[in-house]
């Protein structure tokens, strides 16, 4: 990985986009320079035009590469489509982004046919969908082939909203991933919603003193919850990740972390835990969050790819050739 001077800090305050580090296993910036030069261009339309009819696609798009590259390494395998395959498992069935993928995939196989990867289009569409939040930007090394296998069985190591740090951890650094790529990872929940289903036990039967919700939320923050999400109330309701900015990539979600207001029991362990904590509060300065969460992405956007004969093109996303 490439070493950044003194110079970074001052270059985001201006907003200048930053080299991040260039790619590993064969991956690289700008691999499609010559065979498919557009490629970057067409993605970036693609997902802007998506987003103007639906901002939720930005944070979609985001966590769809993130649960691809934690299963089979980052090979499009989530995008493929039928009984038994990853999109199935029940972390992935409320995935979005499916056909903004597909959208960009067809018109690449207009322009350069059998050239460019679904793999990369997912990797180039969550960069792309940082930015469109306010995020700031970072080349994405390319080059990835796709997988030909996808396993709903494969995806039950996904990161859970119950783990504990320790669980965290384990499952991070099984892939190569730090302590600090984790947390600046899950920061991705800086933008996008959760269902009420998924943290409404924290509000009501957590405990069995006070008022029963889990003692780590701000008592403040219970009630407003409780409200939005009520007990016999509509699981399937959206309540933001990030209630400081929901719709900007910054560094509110940590400092929500450090006021008792994550709204995942995962995300907010990451303050109580005294490995974790340091970094909670360094990536509350949004500066430091953007540049970090660059470099942690082109290092996730490297486990486990397909270069070379490993893998295909595939023709469309949702299905192996």
């Amino acid at each position: 990985m490439k070493t950044f001077n003194i110079c970074v800090g001052f270059l985001l305050l201006l907003g200048i986009v930053v080299t991040v580090v260039q790619g590993q296993g064969g991956t690289r910036v700008g691999f499609y320079s010559a065979t498919c030069p557009r490629v970057e261009a067409v993605v970036r339309a693609t997902v802007q035009a998506h987003f103007r009819s639906d901002p939720t696609i930005a944070p979609g798009l985001l966590r769809m590469h993130f649960h691809d590259c934690f299963v089979q390494g980052c090979d499009g395998s989530i995008l493929i489509n039928g009984p038994g395959t990853e999109r199935t498992a029940l972390a992935n069935v409320l995935l979005r982004g499916y056909e903004v993928v597909e959208d960009a995939k067809a018109q690449l196989e207009r322009d350069c046919p059998g050239v460019v990867s679904c793999a990369d289009i997912l990797a180039l569409a969550a960069r792309d969908s940082v930015v469109l939040t306010r995020g700031q930007s970072w080349q994405v090394p390319t080059g990835r082939r796709d997988g030909r296998v996808s396993l709903v069985s494969d995806a039950a190591n996904l990161p859970g909203f119950t783990d504990s740090v320790d669980v965290q951890k384990q499952k991070f650094s099984a892939l190569g991933l730090n302590t600090q790529d984790l947390v600046v990872l899950v920061g991705g929940h800086s933008i996008g919603t959760s269902a009420c289903q998924f943290f409404r036990y924290r509000l009501f039967n957590f405990t069995t003193t006070g008022n029963g919700a889990d003692p780590s939320i701000d008592p403040l923050f219970v009630s407003q919850l409780q409200t939005l999400c009520p007990q016999n109330g509509d699981g399937n309701r959206r309540i933001a990740l990030d209630t400081g900015s929901p719709n900007n990539f910054d560094g509110s979600f940590f400092n929500n972390l450090q006021g008792g207001r994550g709204i995942l029991e995962s995300d907010q362990k990451l303050w109580s835990d005294a490995t974790t904590r340091p970094f909670v509060q360094r990536f509350s300065a949004a500066i430091n969050f953007n540049l970090e969460f660059g470099r942690a992405m082109v290092k996730m956007g490297n486990i486990g790819v397909k270069t070379g004969n490993n893998g295909e093109i595939r023709r469309v996303c949702s299905a192996i050739n």
